[in-house]
């Protein structure tokens, strides 16, 4: 590995595994492919991830009071130059269990504050209707981002401008599949991604 190859990360929000799944699996595929980046994968799927209770062990202990699936998320989340995040529409917004992964990220940034800094962070959305719920969803990870210190990024103006957004029509990964036009967002969100991640790293 070069020293300025870059690793990204992508994470699955949806406890199934059906559309959100094929779709980071496409952009990993995608991002590896044409950019030759090395890149890894988490799904919540089937994981054991508990709710932050904001006890403040991790301010007094620099670590996280439980022991579980998260451990292994901030191992990958510390190797990565570059995040993808990726969340199904659940009622208008990111899924609770996306959502509670990003709550235990308060036990990274409370060991080092900078844990994020100079990190690129891109954002995907999976819906079962056309306009359901992914621009919220996308500004939803981005916030996560902000608030985190990570370089938050979109797909560029007049296509794809907060993200990757994805219409699955509630058929899985078939029906992620066929929504090229959701396919052309995820490709330039990607393009993006990688390329500013090559820009910070240099």
């Amino acid at each position: 590995m070069s020293q300025n190859q870059i690793r990204l990360l992508g994470i699955s929000g949806s406890p199934r595994i059906a559309s959100t799944d094929y779709v980071i699996k496409e952009a990993l595929k995608y991002a590896n492919e044409k950019y030759n980046v090395l890149t890894d994968y988490f799904s919540v799927a089937k994981k054991t991830i508990k709710f932050c209770i904001h006890c403040d062990y991790c301010l007094k202990h620099k670590g996280c009071v439980h022991k579980d699936d998260m451990l292994e998320v901030y191992q990958k989340l510390e190797w990565a130059d570059a995040l993808l995040l990726a969340s199904p529409v659940y009622q208008g917004t990111i899924s609770g269990q996306l959502k509670t992964l990003m709550d235990r990220c308060r036990a990274v940034v409370a060991k080092d504050i900078l844990f994020f800094a100079n990190k690129v962070g891109a954002a995907l959305a999976v819906g079962g209707d056309r306009i359901g719920g992914q621009e919220p969803t996308l500004r939803t990870i981005h916030d996560f981002y902000i608030i985190n210190e990570a370089f938050s990024i979109g797909g560029g103006a007049f296509g794809a401008n907060l993200g990757a957004t994805i219409w699955s029509k509630d058929k899985g990964a078939a029906g992620a599949e066929a929504d090229k036009i959701g396919l052309k967002t995820l490709y330039r969100t990607i393009d993006r991604l990688i390329t500013i991640t090559q820009k910070i790293k240099t």
